[in-house]
């Protein structure tokens, strides 16, 4: 074969190579020219807080054309029949490691790709993935849900943290130490430093940066001090912070602050981060700044639940990450604090997928059903990047499909959310479980 011959045949593969790519490409979105009518028995309006009877909701491609009651359906529409449901937006879950574990990089991004597609399963359509726990694959996961290479929900992602505490949970099972790729292991050691963690992230393609401002120990790895009270220690300076947050800002990125409180809380929110995490030592100073500077609280349970025994026998029953929660969350419901949902979920008690559950905790702590299913709504769409909130967190024209649909009435009963039955993100229906009866 000469080399004319060989170069065609290298041609003809590259072309059909090609042509697989340009196939696979986009092959879980909408397609563009599709239309879709929902019959919706009871539609919720997340902006209101209202329930809607009888609604009709018309989908154009990848965007929610019309909403409202008695629509005509477009000729040739694909009608979907929920008039014995619930049809409300995805939700949108504000905390999540989608990173629960694998020995090496590629198990850790299948294992993650997983943990995305079994919240989106569960009505979940916008996630922000808040601590890769090293490395950044949840970008490369972002990047090929986005081009419909692979199925997944929205995402706006962290990647590696500034973690001054250089956590890391998963070693090189090859060698028993931390593999270099994995660990968070930037130099945010003085303001000018910290920038510079913040402009490499920003170069690695995160939408947020996230740091950690208490350590859980001092010494010896320990989470309470023999009074029980948390140890708290501070890890970064507020010097420190007040830089990451600006540069982080003029780059276009939002902040996100794991805290429980004492100094290195009041460094977060004084610093005017985006996104404050967990807050267990919230008291009327700190719900005073949060006002001031018009911040949300992210509350984050889940995580929390599975520490509840650990954290009862640490202290001989007298305290718990859990009871300080429910009094964070309490004052701050009182004083008008937009409370966000964030489940933490990672691999522990309350896995990906079951994060609804969190839902009942906030109506124990002080919300309505309503303001509760509202922290997965226009609270958390509000708060992440971009300005997305014009795009999702509610069913109204011109935004995109995100839509779910339980059973009966979460209203009602809040556990409704825990069964979800329909998911369809941005047109493209991921489960039916309606057409299936």
């Amino acid at each position: 074969m000469n080399l004319r011959q060989n170069f065609s045949l290298l041609l003809c593969a590259g072309l059909a190579a090609s042509s697989v790519h340009a196939q696979t490409a986009g092959q879980h979105l909408a397609p563009r020219d599709q239309v879709i009518a929902i019959r919706a028995g009871r539609l919720f309006d997340a902006r209101s807080g209202t329930m809607l009877a009888n609604q009709v909701v018309i989908v154009r491609g990848d965007r929610i054309a019309d909403v409202g009651p008695g629509l005509a359906i477009p000729s040739g529409a694909r009608v979907i029949d929920l008039s014995n449901a619930t049809v409300m937006p995805g939700m949108i879950d504000a905390h999540v490691h989608i990173n629960t574990g694998g020995d090496t990089e590629a198990q850790r991004t299948l294992i993650a790709l997983a943990n995305a597609q079994t919240d989106l399963a569960a009505g979940f359509t916008t996630l922000l993935d808040m601590d890769s726990r090293g490395g950044y694959n949840t970008v490369d996961i972002r990047d090929q849900i986005n081009s419909g290479r692979v199925e997944g929900p929205r995402m706006q992602v962290v990647g590696e943290s500034l973690n001054p505490r250089a956590t890391n949970y998963y070693p090189d099972i090859r060698t028993g130490r931390f593999q270099e790729g994995f660990i968070e292991n930037k130099n945010v050691n003085g303001p000018w430093l910290a920038r510079a963690a913040v402009r490499e992230a920003k170069l690695h393609g995160v939408d947020w940066v996230k740091i950690y401002t208490t350590q859980d120990f001092v010494g010896t790895m320990h989470m309470w001090t023999p009074e029980a009270k948390l140890v708290n220690s501070p890890s970064l300076t507020f010097e420190e912070v007040q830089a990451i947050v600006d540069e982080a800002h003029r780059l276009g990125l939002k902040v996100a602050c794991h805290t429980y409180g004492g100094e290195g809380m009041a460094s977060c929110i004084n610093a005017g981060v985006d996104a404050p995490n967990h807050l267990l030592e919230l008291d009327q100073d700190g719900i005073k700044v949060l006002l001031e500077k018009k911040l949300p609280f992210v509350a984050t349970l889940d995580d929390l639940i599975a520490l509840e025994k650990e954290d009862l026998e640490a202290t001989g029953g007298r305290n718990s990450r859990m009871k300080l929660a429910e009094q964070a969350v309490r004052r701050a419901v009182a004083a008008g604090v937009p409370i966000v949902f964030g489940s933490g979920a990672t691999s522990l008690a309350v896995p990906h997928g079951k994060q609804a559950s969190q839902f009942a905790y906030y109506a124990k702590w002080g919300l309505t059903p309503v303001q509760a299913l509202q922290t997965a709504y226009l609270n958390a769409a509000h708060m992440l990047n971009y300005g997305i909130e014009k795009d999702i967190g509610t069913i109204e024209k011109g935004k995109f499909a995100d839509i779910i649909a339980v059973s009966g009435n979460p209203l009602a009963d809040l556990s409704e959310m825990e069964h979800v039955r329909f998911v369809m993100k941005g047109g493209a229906v991921i489960r039916n479980d309606f057409a299936s009866r």
